[in-house]
């Protein structure tokens, strides 16, 4: 199977030195990667910034802002066969960013915001039998909320964890998420290393695959 991956934050430009981003490591990312490349997969791996090695024969291409990773996708979606957007894009961007580093001196009484591109929702419409699998990171209504982004984005899979807790999810080596689809009612799995929650996913994708064929 060709499976494209998508990891890691977006980081988006204030200034040259300031940026708006969120707390995500890309590990789970890198897992599903590692994953599907040990599975036999071809893999292209779409990765905000971070401080973690690619896998070894993953191909790597590395962005910076939500528009990048949109683009990235884009590129590559007509390739693949299955997308996994494990990526924690930024939601919002500065309207306007600065060429120059904004002074503390001449203070900054508001930044104004706009939306960024929803990725999952522009490349689901081409999607041609593709399999789609978005990731939810949630601090209350779990499942309602992963069960929302499933029918919305036209989602096959939702994996959705609670990143409220300190000992999973965001910048951890654990995670422990509920799986929504459309063809069974949510399964909440144990605590486990992302590597082995990394090898479900990529097991669930195969049987998918095997499925519908």
């Amino acid at each position: 199977m060709r499976i494209l991956v998508t990891a890691g934050p977006t980081r988006e430009p204030i200034d040259p030195v300031r940026v708006l981003t969120n707390r995500s490591s890309g590990k789970m990312g890198y897992a599903i990667a590692g994953a599907a490349q040990a599975h036999g997969h071809e893999v292209v791996l779409v990765s905000g910034p971070v401080a973690i090695e690619a896998p070894v024969d993953v191909r790597l291409v590395k962005v910076e802002t939500a528009a990048e990773m949109l683009t990235a996708v884009q590129d590559a979606f007509a390739w693949c066969e299955a997308l996994v957007m494990s990526a924690a894009v930024a939601d919002w961007r500065p309207q306007v960013s600065s060429d120059q580093k904004i002074k503390k001196a001449n203070g900054m009484r508001h930044i104004v915001l706009e939306p960024t591109d929803d990725i999952l929702k522009a490349v689901s419409p081409h999607r041609q039998g593709k399999i789609l699998v978005g990731f939810a990171a949630e601090t209350e209504d779990l499942v309602k909320h992963a069960e929302r982004k499933l029918q919305d984005k036209g989602l096959d899979l939702v994996v959705a964890n609670d990143v409220s807790r300190d000992d999973i999810g965001f910048d951890s080596e654990d995670n422990q998420v509920t799986l929504v689809s459309g063809s069974q009612a949510p399964e909440a799995l144990p605590l486990m290393s992302k590597q082995a929650l990394g090898g479900l996913i990529i097991e669930w994708l195969e049987q998918c695959s095997a499925s519908s064929s």
